[in-house]
This record gives C-alpha cells, sequence and structure tokens, in this order.
C-alpha cells in the first residue's frame, strides 16, 4: 500500500510544495521561513514517524499567517489524501507527551469529519518569530484539512516554548497510532466509510 501523495499549492499569499510518506522513518526536510514552524513540523514529523519534505515561500513581510495557516492547510490535505479511502487504519489515537515541566495531551479521530479542539495555554504573544495564536491556528488547520477530530490540551507547563512543542509531540504520537495498520481490510466504521 502506498500511503504517499506530494502537491503543490499556489496562491496570490504563498507557495508550497509538500511531499508526505505517512510510512517513513521521522525525515523531514522543512523550510517555511518561519525558524519555529519549522521547528514545530519537524517534531511532529520525527514522532508521527511520517517523512516530510515542505517547502513554502510567502508573504512574510505581510504577517506569519498566511504561511503557517497554508503549510498546515497542505500537511493535513496531504495526510487526508495519503490514507485514501483509510481502509485498515486504527483510526483512533491518544498520547500525552512531556517537555520538561510541560505536558500535553492529543486525541485523535480520523473520522472523516474535521473538528478541532485546541486549548495550549500560550501566554506570550510570539515564540521565535511566530505568533503563539498560529501555534493553536496551525493544529486547527490541519485537523480540518485532515479530515479529523483533533483535541490537543497543555496540562500543565510554565514555558511556552515546551508547552507548543509538547503539544505537537503528543499530536505526533496520536497521529502515528491513528494511522497504523491493523492488519484488516476494513474501513473502520459502523458507516462503511470515512
Amino acid at each position: 500500500m502506498n500511503r504517499r501523495f506530494s502537491t503543490t499549492r499556489e496562491t496570490r499569499e504563498t507557495m508550497i510544495r509538500v511531499d508526505l510518506d505517512l510510512d517513513g522513518t521521522g525525515q523531514a526536510q522543512v523550510r517555511t521561513g518561519l525558524g519555529f514552524l519549522d521547528h514545530l513540523l519537524t517534531a511532529l514529523v520525527r514522532h508521527a514517524r511520517f517523512d516530510l519534505e515542505l517547502a513554502c515561500d510567502g508573504d512574510l513581510h505581510v504577517d506569519d499567517h498566511h504561511t503557517a495557516e497554508d503549510c498546515a492547510l497542505v500537511i493535513g490535505s496531504a495526510l487526508d489524501s495519503a490514507l485514501g479511502d483509510r481502509r485498515g487504519i486504527a483510526r483512533f489515537g491518544e498520547a500525552h507527551a512531556p517537555l520538561d515541566e510541560a505536558l500535553a495531551r492529543a486525541v485523535v479521530d480520523l473520522s472523516g469529519r474535521p473538528m478541532p479542539i485546541i486549548d495550549l495555554g500560550l501566554a506570550r504573544p510570539s515564540i521565535g518569530g511566530l505568533s503563539s495564536e498560529m501555534v493553536t491556528h496551525v493544529l486547527k488547520s490541519l485537523a480540518v484539512a485532515g479530515r479529523m477530530a483533533l483535541h490537543v490540551d497543555v496540562l500543565r507547563g510554565d514555558n511556552d516554548h515546551h508547552k507548543a512543542e509538547a503539544a505537537f509531540k503528543a499530536t505526533a504520537l496520536a497521529l502515528r497510532r491513528a494511522v497504523a495498520l491493523d492488519g484488516s481490510d476494513e474501513i473502520p466504521s459502523t458507516k462503511g466509510m470515512l
């Protein structure tokens, strides 16, 4: 089964090229122009054990919004396409991930119905050049384009960098479990489709 998808997305605000392999080894080549976003996406890929090549040229002279949102939308869409009809996947995944004093929880359902519920409790206006509101928005956009229910909570923590990174690592681990092939040839739904 080939669970890989490549695409290009070009708008007036961003030009993005992506190649995503769900059955990779955690290799990431990410270039968005936003260092902290690169860091978060690299952590996501590493711990989900996906392979990702992503290059984005965005209108960073405006702000970080279009680049961060569009990268998440393209990754989510690639994930959705790579899953195909979602036959034989575990579908559900949950995980906790600590980073020093921070602890995050993520629960995912690759249901085909997008529903992001994200509560990171970030206090700083930005982290490494990425606005804190965009950290949350990236996870929401990933869930919408990936057609998944995604619940992510930071349960405790003092350092916003640690909280954000723990949230992405927990999401990665939950996705790794949800996309895992369970040995069946069935679509994991009573409806017969996802």
